[in-house]
């Protein structure tokens, strides 16, 4: 019979001890999440101010800097805490929570660039009814289905996680993570492992699909089109492409190293190639959409 471990603290062993470099690295980071706070806040006050923005591609881009928000939130204040010390202990209570905070992020983000693309679709393939079938009132719906379809699911993941009986409480990572949970657990893992990977279909690879499909289908729409409204289509999507294939290679990359002995991989590598999704699009989405939007970008000159 196993040793059913019974404490009430998970180890994060992935933390590095860089001596004299912790307190430079504490700064850096903290100007960091400081910066996506302020980027983020400051598109989504610009939109939500702006009756001009009250329309859907520009709802859509306030979904993703309240999202970058919530995300960066669930994460750096504790990896900040962890930084600074020399016990990097997390109780198992505030372990779920995170879970549950940082995979509702990751699935939000997914989910919310999925809408955006259908977004794209109608204004470039139906831009006749666009309009109609497109208000401001559907992109809120859209929206708020985007995020509510994640936390159903997750809500399930994690209850799973929580009740199994655990035979360790080391998890290599910077943060808790639901996999590296489940593989401490004393007993078979199948309803997990079943609901683990319905969640990643339905948040991850269906909407991975759908984007491309609606890509796909924009691309032969475009093709067929004059120089001017191809122009017109890249710059109407390039921001959405970029926030895209930059949020797949990063959560990519995360999926994989879960899946990977991480004790065999130089422990810098593997801890950026851990925190890209929950760091790269929260920082990049901002600056991307704020500067490239014109309409965002002169609403936010005017207000500063």
């Amino acid at each position: 019979m196993p040793n059913v471990t019974v404490s009430p603290y998970f180890n994060l062993t992935m933390f590095v001890n860089i001596g004299p470099y912790r307190y430079p690295a504490l700064a850096a980071c903290l100007l960091l999440y400081v910066f996506i706070v302020c980027a983020n806040w400051t598109v989504a006050l610009t939109v939500c101010s702006e009756k001009t923005l009250h329309e859907p591609m520009y709802i859509f881009v306030a979904g993703l800097s309240f999202n970058a928000l919530y995300g960066s939130t669930s994460f750096f204040p504790r990896f900040l805490l962890d930084l600074a010390s020399d016990a990097h202990l997390i109780s198992r209570a505030a372990c779920f929570t995170q879970i549950y905070f940082i995979y509702t992020y990751a699935a939000n983000e997914m989910t919310t660039l999925c809408v955006m693309a259908y977004d794209r679709y109608l204004a470039v393939c139906h831009p006749l009814r666009y309009h109609t079938r497109m208000t401001a009132k559907k992109a809120l719906t859209l929206v708020g289905l985007a995020w509510l379809f994640p936390v159903f699911i997750l809500t399930t993941v994690i209850y799973l996680s929580a009740t199994l009986p655990l035979c360790g409480d080391e998890i290599q990572k910077v943060f808790c993570a639901n996999w590296n949970v489940v593989k401490l657990s004393c007993v078979p893992t199948v309803v997990n492992n079943v609901v683990g990977m319905f969640m990643t279909i339905s948040t991850v690879f269906l909407p991975l699909a759908f984007v491309l499909y609606t890509y796909t289908r924009i691309i032969n729409v475009s093709w067929r089109r004059s120089d001017k409204f191809k122009g017109r289509v890249f710059q109407s999507c390039m921001p959405h492409m970029v926030s895209f294939v930059v949020y797949s290679v990063a959560i990519f990359c995360d999926i994989a190293l879960s899946r990977y002995n991480v004790e065999e991989m130089n422990s810098f590598v593997a801890i950026i190639l851990s925190l890209e999704f929950v760091v790269i699009p929260p920082l990049l989405n901002p600056v991307l959409y704020g500067l490239k939007l014109t309409d965002i970008r002169r609403h936010i000159f005017k207000m500063l």
